[in-house]
C-alpha cells in the first residue's frame, strides 16, 4: 500500500481538500493519506469555507485538525504531494532525504506514467529531487479570498485528483 503525504502551507485548505478527495475516491485500503502544512498552526479546526468547498465537490468533510509537517510524516510516504513549488522547495531544504519523492500535483498530472511499474519506480524515473520548478505547477491558495476562491480551488483539485488518482495505484 502506498502512503501519500499531501502538503500545503497551513494545512487548512488545499492539502485538506486534496487529501479528502484522494481518500474518498481511492479504493478502500489502496492508499494511505496523511496531510500536513509547511507553516501550520498545530491543531486548528477546518474553516467553514473549506468545509463548504468540500461539500460543493461531493466530499463529506473529514474530521480535521491542522498539522505541521514533520519527519515522521515522510518516513513511510511513497509520495509527498505538494500543492505549490514553495512546498517542494521546503521539503528539499528541510527534508532533503524526501526530495526524490516530492512533486506538485500539477507536475504529476503532466509527467507521471501510468501503473505499469510500482509508484516508487515511476517517481524515481522523474528525477524529482533535481527537476526545475515552475510557476504553472502552483494551485492558488484561496486563504485570503472569498468563498468563490475556495470553490474554484476545490473544483480545480477535484479535476486534478481525478486525473492523477489512476496513476497513483500500483
Amino acid at each position: 500500500m502506498n502512503g501519500i503525504t499531501v502538503i500545503c502551507t497551513g494545512n487548512a485548505v488545499r492539502s485538506v481538500i486534496a487529501g479528502a478527495l484522494l481518500e474518498q475516491r481511492a479504493s478502500e485500503g489502496r492508499i494511505r493519506i496523511r496531510t500536513a502544512g509547511t507553516l501550520a498552526v498545530e491543531g486548528q479546526p477546518m474553516s467553514f469555507r473549506t468545509r463548504d468547498a468540500l461539500k460543493a465537490v461531493r466530499v463529506v468533510p473529514p474530521e480535521h485538525l491542522s498539522h505541521q509537517l514533520e519527519a515522521a510524516d515522510l518516513l513511510d510516504a511513497t509520495l509527498i504531494l505538494a500543492m505549490a513549488d514553495e512546498h517542494v522547495q521546503y521539503v528539499r531544504r528541510v527534508y532533503p532525504e524526501a526530495a526524490a519523492r516530492t512533486a506538485t500535483i500539477r507536475r504529476l498530472c503532466r509527467d507521471l506514467a501510468g501503473p505499469n511499474d510500482s509508484l516508487a519506480t515511476r517517481l524515481a524515473a522523474l528525477d524529482l529531487a533535481t527537476v526545475e520548478l515552475e510557476a504553472w505547477e502552483n494551485v492558488v491558495d484561496p486563504a485570503t479570498g472569498g468563498m468563490e476562491d475556495y470553490l474554484y480551488c476545490a473544483t480545480e483539485l477535484d479535476r486534478l485528483v481525478d486525473d492523477l488518482l489512476p496513476r497513483l495505484l500500483d
